[in-house]
Formats: structure tokens, sequence, C-alpha cells
């Protein structure tokens, strides 16, 4: 497996420009002082279509031939991705085909067809939106983009983490969300390439746990049933991102959905920033292990603001 290089990952940031905001990274002492050490917040909740996602979707679009694009491109996903995708495809002039499940949020619905992507209905289930995404591949000729098991996607996410360490160098911790794995993989490429010192801690939630049990077993351990508020990190991990992760990640904690909730509110009230459960679940998980990061300087992904304002927790 040839994984992506520094000097790949650079030449993606470059490639990505026009996708892409480079997103502040913001301070607070307030929650400095609850949490006893130095946070810096990446604030991937300002990204384009309000997600990491844009980065690894613009990534792969800008990497396709003539020819691929010419025939458009094509995913299964009820969330970020399929926004990020179409979004993505809609800039590059090309067609995107976004396979959704019928129970997918309106909200997200709503985002793909904003970008202009069309949406293929299908069952909630994995095995429907894979052979339904099979018929569009069949039928359109469309290059599928895997929203996380696919090197040019974990390529782009890792630009998220280097323009961090541009930004703040000095970290002993990185600390990003976990679901598929692809900003966890391309954040640990990332930071080993250019800081190995630099600690790589993932954090997810205790009703979703895949990554953490697959992390301690040394195989990949799929969720068999899921129960948490971090509706963004309900996919099991991938192949690709696991294998990363095995190698350069240091620790995955848990954090429980009150604690999630409890940092979200945090964040809130404290920084008045919106930030979806699944971005909250690092500093969760920090927050539940105080001891840990005492006195250390730790940059956190805040990976995504998309949340129905009309369904908060608190």
């Amino acid at each position: 497996m040839n994984l992506p290089t520094l000097s790949d990952i650079q030449a993606a940031h470059a490639r990505i420009q026009p996708f892409i905001h480079r997103t502040p990274v913001l301070t607070s002492s307030a929650i400095n002082e609850i949490a006893g050490c130095e946070l810096f917040f990446k604030c991937e909740n300002f990204q384009k279509v309000g997600a990491f996602k844009a980065r690894g979707a613009a990534n792969a679009v800008m990497k396709l031939s003539l020819e691929q694009r010419a025939n458009g491109v094509a995913t299964h996903s009820s969330g970020n991705h399929a926004a990020a995708l179409a979004r993505a495809a809609s800039v590059a002039g090309i067609p995107s085909y976004i396979v959704m499940p019928s129970n997918a949020p309106e909200i997200k619905k709503k985002a793909v067809k904003g970008y202009g992507g069309e949406i293929i209905e299908c069952e909630p289930t994995l095995q429907a939106r894979e052979t339904t995404l099979e018929a569009v591949v069949e039928r359109t000729g469309a290059t599928f983009i895997p929203p996380f098991d696919y090197l040019d996607v974990i390529e782009g996410q890792a630009t998220c983490a280097l323009e961090l360490l541009e930004d703040q160098p000095d970290l002993d911790v990185v600390m990003a969300p976990v679901g598929g794995g692809g900003l966890l993989a391309g954040t640990a490429l990332l930071v080993h390439y250019m800081n190995p010192q630099i600690q790589v801690i993932a954090g997810e939630p205790t009703g979703a746990d895949d990554a953490f049990r697959s992390f301690h077993e040394g195989s990949i351990i799929p969720n068999t049933s899921t129960n948490t508020i971090a509706d963004g990190l309900l996919t099991s991990l991938g192949k690709l991102p696991f294998a990363v992760i095995q190698k350069h990640v240091k620790d995955i904690l848990l954090a429980t959905d009150p604690q999630i909730i409890e940092a979200m509110r945090l964040v809130f009230e404290r920084m008045k920033l919106v930030i979806e459960p699944s971005g909250a679940v690092p500093l969760a998980a920090l927050l539940a292990s105080k001891e840990r990061f005492a006195g250390k300087k730790v940059g956190i992904v805040f990976s995504g603001g998309n949340v129905d304002l009309g369904k908060l927790p608190f």
C-alpha cells in the first residue's frame, strides 16, 4: 500500500485551495482552566459543507482523469461525505450520484440537492446501499469515491492537520474523532511526518466503539449495533485507515453520550461555536481523562458543525 507522503499531502493542500477554507485555530482560557491543559481547536465546523469532509472529497475529484470526470462521481453516504462530494463535483462541473438511505436526515438530503447532486434513495441497510451504488455505477460509468477507505480521501483529510501544525507547531498531542477513520488516519500520517514526537490520540463514543476494540485486539471488529448521539461516527472503521491507525495512533479514548453532550454545551456556551456531537467527542474524551493531559498543549479537531438546531440535546 503506497501511503501518501508529506509532499503528496502538501500537493493535495495546494490542489484543493479553490474548494476549501483555511479554518482558524481558536482557544478558550475558560476551557483550558476546566481541562487543566492548553487546548487549540482546529475549527472545521467553519469548513465548506460544515465539515472536514470537504477536503477529502475535493482532493479525490481533482485527481480524476478527464475521462473519469466526464462520467462523474458516485458514493453512498447519509451524511457529510454526501454533501462534500456533491459540492466538489459541482465546483468541478461534473455530475454526482449520491445513494442515500431513506431515513437520512432531511437537512443532509437538502444539502446534497442544493449542491446539484442526484439522490438515489435505498433501504437503510449497508447491503442495499452497496447494491444500489453498484447499479448506479454500472448505469452511469461514474467513479465510486468512498467516504474514508480511499487513499485520495485520506490524503485530502490530512491537510487539516497540516494547517494545524503550521499554525501551532509546538503541540504535545493532537486529537481527532474516529468513525470510518479517514480523518484520524490522515491526521496520524501528517503528524508522523512533521513531528513524530507529537502523540495522536482519538476520541470515540462508547455507543460505537469498534475502533477502540479493533485497536486493542489488533484486527477489525465491526460494530454490530450502535447507540450514540454522535451520528457522524456510526460507521465501522475502514481497512486502509486501520492500517495507518495501528502504526501511528497512540491511543483511542472513549466518551459517553452525557460526556459528549456536556462537552458540546461547554463549547456552545464558552466559545459561542456551533459544533456537532461528533466534533465534541475528542474534547469529551480528554475531559474524562484529565490527568493524562495535565499541563500539555493539545490540538483538537472540531470535525464539523452540522447540527439540527431544532433537536439540540440541551
